[in-house]
Formats: C-alpha cells, sequence, structure tokens
C-alpha cells in the first residue's frame, strides 16, 4: 500500500468474489460518456469491472503497434510506479562504465524489486523532488506527456506524481530501446525478479501482470490509498507491522488528478524478449478492500490482448475469510509460506485430501493447490458450495 510517502491503516471487509475460469472477465464498461467527449479510445478486449476507473495502454514492440488503448492519456497518482523514473534520473548521463556504488545499489535494488518506500524518500530528498519529474519531462528521449510534478501544497509525496498509461508504456520504451545496455539491464533485471511481499508495507504485489500471465514478465507496481495492513510473508513479524501515515493536509476532492480514491497500479513487460508492455491504472470505490482491488485489477488484466502472453493454466476461484494461510502442504502444521490478501480471487491448479479443517459449521478435508504460490489453501475458505471443487482435477502424487 501507498498512501503518500507512508502505509495506512485501515479495516477491511472481508469479500466473497464468484469463481472465475481462466481468462474470463467481469462485465465490460462502456465509457459512453467519456468516449463522445473524445478521451476514451475503445477497446475490443479490455473489460473494466463496475465501479472501476481505467486506463489501459498495451503496445506490441514486435508489431510496432498498440493492441489496447482505453483512456491511456488518463491522468493518475503515480503511487509507486514514480519509481522508474526516480531510478532512471539517477542513472541518467553516468556513462555507459558507471558503476553503481554499493550504498545505491543497495536501495535501488529492493526499491524496483519489493517498492521499498525508504529508498524512495531518499532518491526524492536528496535529488530535488520535484525538479526529478521537471528533469525527466523535459528530455525529448522519454517524449512525456501527461507526466507531472505532485500539486504543490503535496511536494513532498512523490506518490502524487501524476502519470497516464501511454507515458508508462514511453518509459518502458525508452528503457528497453533507448537507454544505454547498463541502465536497461540494471532495471528490467531487477523487475523481473520482483518480490511477492513488499518491502515496506508487507503488501502482496504479485497482481495484474504477475497474476495474469506465466513468466517470462517484470513488474513494477503501485498503490495507493486506504486498504488494509499487509498480510504478506512467511512469519507473523513481517506481516503485522503497518507505518504510521504522514501529517499531510486531506487531499481535495477536486484536484485535477484525483488523490482521494485507493489506486492500483500494474505496469511491466510480459512475453519472451520483453515483447510486450502493459499498463493498466486503476481506480476504486471509496472502501474497496485489497482484495478486492486486487480481484478486479486481476480480471482487467487477464481480458486484455497481451501479445506473445502465456496464460496460466487452472481455474479461479473467489476466497472469503482474513489472513487465509498458505502452506507448503496440505496441513495446518505445514510451513506457512504467506497469507492471502482478504477476499482475494485465487488460481487453482489441482486439489488433494489433507487435513480436515472445521470452521463451524463447515468442515472439509480437501485442500487446493495455488501454483502461483508454489502452496495450499484448505478448500473451506474457497467460494464454492462443495468441499470437492467442479472442474478442478486431483493433484498427481
Amino acid at each position: 500500500m501507498r498512501m503518500l510517502l507512508r502505509g495506512a491503516a485501515a479495516l477491511a471487509a472481508v469479500v466473497t468474489v464468484a469463481s472465475l475460469t481462466s481468462g474470463a472477465a467481469a462485465h465490460p464498461r462502456t465509457g459512453r460518456a467519456a468516449e463522445a467527449a473524445g478521451t476514451v479510445r475503445a477497446s475490443a478486449d479490455a473489460q473494466i469491472p463496475p465501479g472501476v476507473t481505467a486506463g489501459v495502454a498495451v503496445y506490441d514492440r514486435e508489431a510496432g503497434a498498440f493492441t489496447e488503448q482505453v483512456d491511456d492519456s488518463a491522468q493518475f497518482r503515480s503511487a509507486s510506479v514514480v519509481k522508474l523514473l526516480m531510478t532512471l534520473d539517477f542513472l541518467w548521463d553516468r556513462g555507459p562504465d558507471y558503476t553503481i556504488p554499493p550504498a545505491d545499489r543497495a536501495r535501488l535494488e529492493p526499491m524496483l524489486r519489493g517498492s521499498d518506500d525508504d529508498a524512495a524518500n531518499h532518491y526524492w530528498s536528496t535529488y530535488g523532488g520535484s525538479a526529478i519529474i521537471k528533469r525527466m519531462t523535459d528530455r525529448p528521449a522519454l517524449g512525456l506527456r501527461d507526466t507531472a510534478p505532485p500539486p504543490a501544497e503535496y511536494a513532498g509525496f512523490w506518490g502524487y506524481t501524476a502519470i497516464s498509461a501511454r507515458d508508462t508504456v514511453a518509459i518502458y520504451r525508452y528503457i528497453l530501446e533507448k537507454a544505454p545496455a547498463p541502465v536497461r539491464d540494471f532495471i528490467m533485471d531487477n523487475l523481473r525478479r520482483s518480490t511477492r511481499c513488499s518491502a515496506t508495507d508487507h503488501f502482496d504485489q504479485h497482481f495484474g501482470i504477475a497474476g495474469a500471465f506465466d513468466k517470462p514478465w517484470a513488474v513494477k507496481q503501485g498503490w495507493s490509498g486506504k486498504y488494509a495492513k499487509g498480510t504478506c510473508g512467511s512469519s507473523q513479524a513481517a506481516s503485522s507491522g503497518v507505518r504510521a501515515e504522514s501529517a499531510a493536509p486531506a487531499p481535495r476532492a477536486a484536484a485535477a488528478v484525483d488523490l482521494t480514491r485507493p489506486a492500483l497500479h500494474t505496469t511491466g513487460t510480459v512475453g519472451a524478449n520483453d515483447r510486450t508492455i502493459v499498463a493498466v491504472l486503476t481506480l476504486h470505490p471509496v472502501g474497496t478492500s485489497y482484495g478486492k482491488a486486487y480481484t478486479d485489477i486481476g480480471r482487467l488484466t487477464r481480458s486484455l490482448n497481451v501479445p506473445g502472453a502465456k496464460r496460466p493454466a487452472g481455474t479461479w476461484f473467489g476466497t472469503w475469510g482474513e489472513f487465509v494461510n498458505v502452506r507448503r502442504g496440505p496441513a495446518t502444521g505445514g510451513d506457512r509460506m504467506t497469507q492471502l490478501p482478504a477476499g482475494v480471487e485465487v488460481l487453482v491448479g489441482c486439489q488433494v485430501r489433507g487435513e480436515t479443517v472445521s470452521v463451524p459449521p463447515y468442515t472439509n478435508d480437501w485442500w487446493a493447490y495455488l501454483p502461483q504460490y508454489g502452496g495450499y489453501i484448505s478448500n473451506i475458505y474457497i467460494s464454492s458450495p462443495d468441499n470437492r471443487l467442479p472442474n478442478v482435477p486431483e493433484c498427481a502424487a
């Protein structure tokens, strides 16, 4: 979660999501009023869940053309996507033989892989804050059209930088096609090593691209708003820490860029040789839980036409309950690998009988294997009327 520069804690309701087969999507949003105003280019594929505002751009580098464009010039607050620009600003004009100092490598790697906020705070405060964005927008090589610094009253909050889906594509195109090879390799290698758990607030950041497609992919995610605290990680100590919200004036509802609704963004590349660049920027109704937003951006991303993408095998199901453990084996004594965001949708690859779990009045001895986590959850926490999930094979020995 990213709220300004710091994490913020809020209660989240348990959300139960209906099961969805792999590749299916929620009902489309037509956006007729926006299309009439000339601000939306319709897509034959993008399915935007009800209540979600989205800017989408998908660019096939092999064909040299967009396959999806939905409101791709609309400005959203960047949340942690701006860390790409911070990294480029730091590495700009360093020379092909430049070696990143160990202290900076120790900051930049977790900032790119795990979205570490402390590192972002360091670069924002050390290298001029909003001046970083001004330098980037002034560089013709990047070709940014919709990116802008945070509003003057929020100059210290890097997550309030304005960005669009088409500018996000432009940033990735610069990194892949124009940046010096050492810069390209450093950034993309770290994005390919994206960690499931974020470094600062322990949120599961493998939503969107990372959940919709099999590797190879590289991602830089972003989130901002009043979400419940993160539960990601293998230890209770790691999952319970939440940083205090920074003292700041309440965002203006009438600001040019919406600073009030919870944001969740997935950006990156998909396919061999980083074939396709994907940028999906979303806003969700106030009060939306992290699991619900996670599920909605996943459904939207899975609906897109992404050349070169490999779709994971399995069936999507909703879950219920908070702090549902993903175990290494089908038993409550198995090592806990992580915990699911409350009410999130998960991909089930197969199922197996294991330890009986009771949550009165229900009892279930079937466990679902989640290939994207490499672990199991009890079927008792999956939104299905039967103990044994329909149309899901039994796991091989």
